[in-house]
């Protein structure tokens, strides 16, 4: 029996409500309900602070706060506060500190809270540290902190409030290397979208769900091996409201992937919608579609499966030719070989090598092998997964979704459905932050399936349990490296192999594991041989899939980390070391697919950040009395895009008014590809970038676009926007030559004007045309009036890798062990920068990413095969006090296949902290821990 309602009275945000709800509603729930869309949740735990609202003037947590409890009293949401809030929202975007955006709002209500209180009480803004833990409760995976501190500092500073430190001044930086002076890029710009965002404004999955919509919900295996013998759902089909309840025996029979990656897929077609065995602890084995939640949550738990549970696989190192057979269906396949053998539990295999390694080890001085191993580790971004469905005038099925590859997930769903692609739409609104996880599909598929079935919109949104216990992970890779080199320091050989968890599918398992050898060893290009082999292994765990880093993350750990205990093994300073052997421009670089490095200042990196952190005057180790504070250093590069895969298309067209509209099929997950396409087609066309307005991804109208992953955006995408821009120009110059009847060569536009190319006297015989009155003439009927339009793509044979040096500076406690990181200094080679402020903010982002790597996160299981790290309390999420100061510059170097020089930045940024950090622990401590996190203990006693 439903519980009686309640009346509520309180006052929102100025105005009078009045409600009825239930009694055990919460504010939270409440607030969505009244439409303040700036209100959301991230954890269900009360960690992240995303729901954050004033009650009474005083910052809540919404979620824990019983909705009763508000009777009579007033609420404040970011809708409430738009005047108040909009001077930190400018710093915040001027520092593109928003990001995503969808842990903002939180942020703001907090920031503008404390900027009351430190009015009457400076103290909680008198250190770094002390502001940083007013603010410790609002989680973000973006930003890594730095970029918003430093709004927030310049926000209370302009609000009055006397703020008892300085940040950093910002290194002064070229942004390019060409000598050219660019108006539009190489230049700070807020990101397009960030007022929306800013503002809390709906523009994410969650708020534009079609009212009525059905619920969907799905019953998860509470094993991780298990056979299914037969499900009841005769009971939960009663549950007033249930309107349907799905099982394996409900779904179509073709296998597919979820891996968002271009056709032909190199994850093997590996599961069903719902099969009759599980093979992961919480996958899916049955679907609830119900008008209501509640009626949704019922039917789950009156759903009777009867198992027979077998023993899981849990351990990836015995996984190979192992008794149990993760995938024993017989009809798993491949679209070309990779060396993968179900039966065998191998997901892949294979070998890369150069030189003849046996030689280049007998003829070196030290030769010594370590084993590393880097753990598995959640995406975690604020906004878990969500989708919702509906069908169109002409029977088609449309999937609004949080993804990065909005055209990948068009081929997933019709995949798993077993209809044409032309049968499916794909739209993707603002993304509240991906990071690889999202380039996998999660539940679009039960979407759909759900709107097929019935005919009705339905909605699914995962939990943060459910996202990290059914999402995907990094994987969890073991690499054994041998090291050959001189006694001067020369490194001779390397020979890497790398086991890599698949876990129970093989999304990106083939893919990631390659950039684990191909983006480490080329960093020491100069060595004699090399060898990279692999081996990819399903298990019971939790699935593997794409992460920021996408494999490279750990091999470099891996490698790095060796080269750091060679330095120390011959007393090396490891910063000389690495500049005796780091590959440089021009060279071939055999284990990079035999690519020529055209633009490289790898070297300049390293010089700059051993001079920014005070490299040659500190000692590696230096004993503090109570704590040890040390050193360590780490180099990467990734790659700019997939060589001969990736494809980036842009539609441009001048519309009436003189304003030019960009679509792209491009995701934006925040790090603000949207504002740099923009940035780089209005470079191109000498126009002002506020001219551009860009579209976001239709499947149906959008160009084909591979999506956002592989760091492809600015390369790929922004190589694709400058040769439309490009195009559209030339087409600007031809139509106003048809118009005026003379030759296209002798019409320019400059920017601002259409005219010919003798300014004098085009102004003498009207041929000057402002671009609106030149766009306004196009679409009447002159010279066969239309709007003019470009469109170009681009695929590129290479893949020019990005290059980054980081330099950790710690503490390690001499009594517990604990390692606090004091400052991390980076510089970065992406190419000529287009947008300082956003490939900072991308490098600060990244580098507290890898901080929690090397130090706090873990995806652990017992001994059954359950997650015990399955939300945020368990699963530690660094917080601005976790992390210290982030210091970026940049080293431009100029790429002449990238778009003014350009290459990617978005994933090179997370990898340097593992290796750097667990060297910094090791000169800290004597103890170099091999295996990731750097637990307290393990950096005390060892391993």
């Amino acid at each position: 029996m439903a519980a009686k309602l309640i009346d509520l009275s309180f006052t929102l945000n100025g105005r009078k409500v009045k409600v009825q709800i239930a009694p055990d509603t919460m504010l939270f729930a409440l607030l969505r309900e009244q439409g303040c869309a700036s209100v959301r949740c991230a954890c269900e735990t009360t960690n992240c602070g995303l729901c954050t609202v004033w009650l009474d003037g005083d910052p809540v947590l919404s979620c824990s706060v019983p909705a009763a409890r508000v009777e009579g009293r007033s609420v404040t949401t970011l809708e409430g506060l738009k005047a108040e809030s909009e001077a930190l929202a400018h710093a915040m975007a001027a520092e593109g500190a928003e990001q995503c955006g969808f842990c903002a709002p939180g942020l703001i209500m907090n920031v503008l809270a404390l900027a009351r209180a430190a009015k009457e009480d400076p103290s909680l803004v008198a250190t770094r540290e002390e502001l940083s833990r007013q603010l410790a409760g609002n989680l973000c995976r973006c930003s890594g902190y730095e970029s918003r501190l430093r709004a927030i500092v310049r926000f209370l500073n302009e609000s009055g409030v006397q703020v008892g430190f300085e940040m950093p001044e910002l290194p002064v930086n070229d942004t390019s290397c060409d000598g050219v002076s660019y108006k539009q890029i190489t230049h700070k710009q807020p990101k397009k979208d960030s007022k929306a965002l800013l503002e809390g404004r709906p523009v994410y999955t969650g708020d534009l769900v079609p009212a009525g919509a059905l619920i969907v919900k799905l019953k998860r295996s509470p094993y991780a091996r298990a056979k299914i013998r037969s499900i009841d759902t005769s009971r939960a089909l009663k549950v007033p409201g249930v309107v349907g309840v799905y099982t394996y025996e409900d779904v179509p029979k073709r296998r597919f992937t979820i891996a968002g990656q271009s056709y032909p897929q190199p994850s093997p077609y590996d599961r069903l919608i719902l099969e009759n065995l599980v093979r992961y602890q919480n996958e899916e084995v049955a679907i609830v579609a119900a008008e209501t939640e509640e009626a949704a949550d019922k039917a789950l738990k009156l759903i009777k499966v009867d198992y027979e549970v077998l023993e899981p696989l849990l351990d990836f190192t015995q996984a190979l030719d192992n008794d149990i057979v993760v995938h024993p269906e017989g009809d798993v396949t491949f679209m070309f070989p990779q060396g993968g053998d179900v039966a065998r539990n191998l997901v892949c295999s294979g070998t890369s090598d150069f030189g003849d390694l046996d030689e280049a080890f007998a003829q070196s001085d030290i030769v010594f092998e370590r084993t590393y191993t880097s753990q598995a580790t959640q995406t975690a971004p604020m906004e878990t997964f969500r989708a919702f469905a509906t069908t169109d005038a002409f029977g088609r099925i449309s999937v609004t979704t949080s993804t990065q590859v909005p055209f990948h997930v068009r081929r997933m769903v019709a995949q798993s459905l077993d209809i044409p692609q032309s049968q499916v739409q794909v739209i993707k609104p603002r993304i509240g932050g991906g990071f690889g996880s999202k380039q996998t599909g999660c539940c679009e598929i039960f979407v759909a399936f759900v709107t097929q079935q019935t005919g009705r919109p339905s909605y699914c949104c995962y939990t943060r349990e459910e996202t990290i216990t059914a999402g995907n992970s990094r994987h969890q890779m073991q690499m054994t490296v041998k090291l050959g080199a001189m006694n001067d320091g020369t490194i001779t050989a390397i020979d890497l192999h790398t086991l890599s968890n698949a876990g129970a599918y093989g999304e990106h398992a083939t893919t990631t594991i390659g950039l684990s050898g191909h983006k480490s060893l080329p960093i020491y290009n100069h060595v004699k041989a090399s060898r990279f082999r692999w081996d990819a292994v399903y298990t019971n765990t939790n699935r593997g899939g794409a992460y920021r880093g996408y494999g490279a993350t750990q091999g470099q750990f891996a490698v790095e980390s060796a080269v750091n205990e060679l330095a120390d093994m011959l007393h090396m300073d490891p910063a000389d070391l690495r500049l005796k052997n780091i590959v440089r421009e021009g060279e071939i670089m055999p284990q990079y697919y035999n690519e020529k490095l055209n633009a490289c200042a790898l070297d300049r990196c390293l010089l700059r950040a051993m001079d920014m952190i005070g490299w040659r005057d500190k000692p590696l180790a230096v004993d503090l009395g109570d704590r040890v504070r040390a050193l360590g250093c780490a180099l990467t590069m990734q790659g700019s895009g997939i060589s001969n895969v990736d494809i980036g298309g842009i539609d441009m067209r001048l519309e009436e008014d003189g304003f030019i509209t960009l679509s792209t099929g491009a995701t934006d997950n925040g790090m603000g590809v949207d504002t740099i396409l923009a940035q780089i087609a209005a470079e191109e066309l000498g126009v002002e970038s506020s001219l551009i307005v860009v579209r976001g991804v239709d499947t149906d109208v959008s160009p084909f676009d591979a999506g956002s992953y592989a760091s492809s955006g600015t390369y790929v995408t922004g190589l694709a926007a400058k040769n439309a821009a490009t195009e559209l120009r030339e087409k600007i110059c031809a139509k106003a030559a048809q118009m005026w009847d003379v030759d296209a060569a002798d019409v320019v536009f400059d920017g601002q004007y259409v005219r010919l190319s003798d300014e004098r006297a085009a102004r003498e015989c009207g041929r000057y045309l402002t671009l609106r009155d030149f766009a306004n003439l196009c679409v009447k009927n002159i010279a066969g009036g239309d709007a003019l339009t470009s469109h170009a793509s681009a695929c590129l044979p290479v893949s020019p890798p990005p290059f980054m040096a980081g330099i950790a500076e710690v503490e390690v406690d001499k009594a517990t062990g604990k390692v606090t990181v004091v400052d991390y200094a980076a510089a970065v080679d992406c190419g000529t920068v287009i947008n300082e402020a956003l490939a900072r903010v991308q490098a600060e982002g990244g580098i507290a990413q890898g901080i929690g790597h090397a130090l706090y996160e873990i995806v652990e299981h017992d001994d059954r095969g359950r997650l015990r790290t399955g939300n945020f309390m368990s699963y530690k999420l660094p917080t601005r006090l976790d992390i210290g100061s982030i210091r970026v510059a940049f080293e431009p170097s100029y790429e002449p296949t990238g778009p003014f020089g350009a290459k990617s930045i978005g994933e090179v940024v997370i990898n340097t902290p593992l290796a750097a950090v667990a060297s910094a622990v090791a000169h800290a401590t004597g103890h170099q821990v091999r295996s990731l996190p750097i637990t307290p203990e393990k950096a005390l006693l060892g391993e």
